[in-house]
């Protein structure tokens, strides 16, 4: 098998599209079946109200080096996020900045997650080009190690394959297998749908999110003070 792999299957575009007007990342990854497609929560948008999707296109970098990532950068197209590991290393340098950054924008990638460190976080946010990442560190890094493209990776306690759907927001980072990828769309879709009912429920005043739990709370069995009339 080929170190740099150029070929390989993505989520298709209708499907990305659909996942990109979801509201949350949270309507996905508890639409998962086992709930497992959250990364660690230390990788987080790199400012406030981030918002990312695309499909997977993976890069196993040497520890404070980038050279595969230049190559990287080089294949990536429209509506890639590179998924980039580092191993558990955030100061050792980092590996993706600003003119990086201008030339994923420049190539229409959706973004990029870095299990390790970026910098120039000011001129990332004036390209507004979504990053998501454990750490900022303006350490230099080498630009010797060898490495892969598009085989598949651990980030963040997560396995993610080339070609998989990568959302990302404000509050996580998460992953979904390309083989489930519409199968956890429409259980998100129907999920989301449903709590805009409940939202307007609550706001209204006619029920409360306990409610949702009540029977849960039931089969406790506490001791409960009663009301006060």
């Amino acid at each position: 098998m080929f170190d740099v792999i150029k070929t390989y299957e993505k989520v298709p575009d209708e499907i990305v599209e659909r996942y990109a007007v979801l509201e949350e990342s949270a309507s996905i990854n508890e639409s998962m079946p086992n709930k497992d497609g959250a990364l660690c929560s230390r990788i987080r948008a790199i400012w406030p109200g981030l918002r990312m999707c695309g499909t997977a296109l993976t890069v196993q970098c040497g520890i404070g080096d980038n050279v595969m990532l230049h190559k990287a950068i080089s294949m990536a197209g429209p509506g890639d996020v590179v998924m980039v590991t580092n191993g558990d290393f955030d100061e050792a340098g980092g590996l993706f900045g600003g003119m990086m950054a201008a030339s994923l924008k420049s190539k229409g990638a959706a973004g990029l997650v870095m299990e390790g460190a970026v910098r120039d976080t000011m001129l990332i946010k004036e390209l507004e080009f979504p990053v998501f990442a454990r750490n900022v560190c303006i350490k230099a890094t080498t630009k010797l190690c060898p490495g892969k493209i598009n085989h598949p990776i651990v980030i963040g306690g997560v396995y993610v394959k080339p070609g998989d759907l990568v959302f990302g927001d404000n509050d996580s980072v998460v992953v979904v297998p390309r083989e489930i990828a519409l199968q956890v769309l429409e259980v998100a879709e129907q999920r989301e749908h449903n709590e805009e009912g409940l939202l307007q429920r609550i706001l209204n005043g006619e029920t409360t999110t306990f409610e949702m739990f009540r029977a849960n709370y039931e089969k406790l069995n506490l001791s409960e003070e009663p009301d006060q009339h």
